[in-house]
């Protein structure tokens, strides 16, 4: 799936890939790409801006390790990104519930 259908949602989906702990750019890279079955593979040069932005809203957190060799920064949610996640997640619900009523087939007796 291209970059342009995740627009305006890219930030909730890593908000939520972080909610189950710290991991590096990559894992989260692979982590939306399986946890979509494949939908969501996207390129290392769209996620790692958003990690940037979201780390600058202070909804992430993030360290450098040293693994196998090579510096690797770990990110994690902050409890500002946990209440971020909570909030956009209702967002998506109503904005889910307000699709699917407006795609449900109309009722007996409407126009």
């Amino acid at each position: 799936m291209g970059t342009d259908k995740v627009k305006g949602h890219l930030d909730v989906l890593l908000l939520q890939v972080l909610k189950d702990g710290p991991a590096h750019g990559y894992s989260v890279v692979g982590a939306l790409r399986q946890r979509s079955g494949g939908t969501f593979d996207l390129p290392e040069g769209t996620i790692y801006p958003a990690l940037h932005r979201l780390e600058e809203a202070r909804f992430l957190d993030s360290d450098w390790e040293l693994v196998n060799g090579r510096r690797r920064k770990l990110y994690r949610l902050t409890n500002s990104g946990a209440a971020a996640l909570v909030k956009e997640r209702n967002r998506w619900a109503e904005f889910v519930a307000a699709v699917e009523s407006v795609l449900a087939p109309a009722t007996l007796g409407s126009a």
